[in-house]
């Protein structure tokens, strides 16, 4: 898999629209004000490059969200859409341009963003509270930005923990940091960096790889030779895939585990099960989670796109619980909200499948599982 074409992604419309970015000049102002009251969220997802491969699971999540709200009053009383926007950095259009036009011309009325935390960044300069903006996967941590709600997982919550059952549980003491070279994975392993120097541990290798690299022997070699027990792999999307390629065709897992926050069950499948022996995710959501929670949502989730839908994951679904996080910020704060950030975002209402309840109480914060791959899928064995 090497990223989500257009065609692909009109796949699963329904109560949206889906745009290359090549024709979104002709669809703003005049063209998408005629569409009446609808409640326009503009979804941005990347559809291309390395992390393109998240894309389906996001679309076909946000629309089962998109579809729950326009079952009962929308947002606000208005019924929802989503204009999807492409986001990667490979984007041929860049996304802080469209995003400006669009807001400027009130083409969108709202943002949830799956995406890079460089995107990130560069987008909050362009948005500066003209329309709440809600933030999804997982990231470093620390967005304050006034209008910008980051509801995914941190280092704190997610990367912590789990490097101290490695520790305490498998003897962990010398690790391998390979990441791409941006924003989240740098900061993540300067967390790790913190705890790792706690636990008594040391780094025995760190790198950091552009995007798009498709050979990974060079830095598997440097791997191999490091004296690392365990590699920590903050590589996005495609990027992942090819190192678990070559980590399993080298048979480095005889000598090694690894672990990573941000491999899910896409990447699982596009790694292949030989590729996969002795590697480990957490997150606050899996497919495989059973909770009633998570039942429920697989049951209308393949209702409506399925059995052959996109495999459930953690960054897909982020974009479902982003939607219904926007409905709940709205219902709530429709008049304060510029004044808010993420810090309020364990107080909001809304229809979550992380937490089992969602009433705005901090001690309801949602789990982290550890996981472990079994073929192609997560097999859950600890809560942390």
């Amino acid at each position: 898999m090497r990223g989500v074409s257009y065609n692909q992604a009109r796949k699963t419309q329904s109560a949206m629209s889906i745009f290359p970015l090549s024709e979104l000049k002709d669809l703003e102002g005049d063209r998408l004000a005629r569409r009446g009251a609808a409640f326009r969220i503009g979804l941005l997802i990347p559809m291309c490059g390395s992390a393109g491969i998240w894309a389906p699971s996001c679309i076909s999540s946000a629309q089962l969200a998109v579809t729950e709200l326009n079952n009962g009053d929308g947002i606000g009383g208005r019924p929802v859409e989503l204009i999807i926007i492409d986001s990667a950095l490979e984007a041929p259009t860049p996304v802080e341009a469209v995003i400006n036009s669009l807001i400027g011309t009130n083409a969108i009325d709202a943002i949830v963003g799956m995406h890079i935390s460089a995107v990130r960044q560069n987008l909050r300069k362009i948005v500066k509270q003209r329309v709440p903006y809600v933030y999804t996967p997982l990231y470093e941590g620390g967005e304050r930005t006034r209008g910008i709600f980051a509801i995914g997982d941190t280092p704190e919550h997610q990367l912590g923990p789990a490097l101290q059952y490695f520790h305490d549980e498998r003897k962990i003491k010398r690790w391998a940091l390979i990441g791409n070279d941006y924003v989240w994975p740098r900061a993540s392993n300067n967390y790790a960096k913190r705890k790792l120097k706690d636990l008594g541990s040391n780094v025995a290798l760190e790198r950091y790889l552009p995007f798009g690299i498709l050979d990974m022997c060079s830095v598997i070699s440097e791997l191999e030779t490091s004296g690392a027990e365990a590699v920590l792999i903050s590589l996005v999307g495609q990027d992942a895939v090819h190192f678990n390629r070559t980590f399993g065709a080298t048979q480095l897992h005889e000598k090694m585990l690894r672990f990573s926050c941000a491999i899910e069950e896409n990447g699982l499948l596009a790694s292949g099960a030989d590729n996969l022996i002795e590697l480990y995710s957490a997150a606050s959501y899996f497919g495989s989670v059973e909770t009633n929670a998570n039942n429920i949502f697989k049951e209308k989730y393949y209702g409506i796109h399925g059995e052959n839908a996109p495999v459930l994951n953690a960054l897909g679904q982020s974009t479902y619980e982003g939607v219904q996080f926007l409905a709940g910020l709205l219902m709530h704060h429709q008049d304060d909200w510029r004044q808010q950030n993420s810090l309020l975002s364990p107080q909001v209402t809304y229809r979550s499948i992380r937490r089992e309840k969602s009433d705005g109480k901090l001690a309801n914060m949602r789990p982290v599982y550890l996981a472990k791959a079994n073929g192609v899928l997560f097999d859950i064995f600890k809560n942390l």
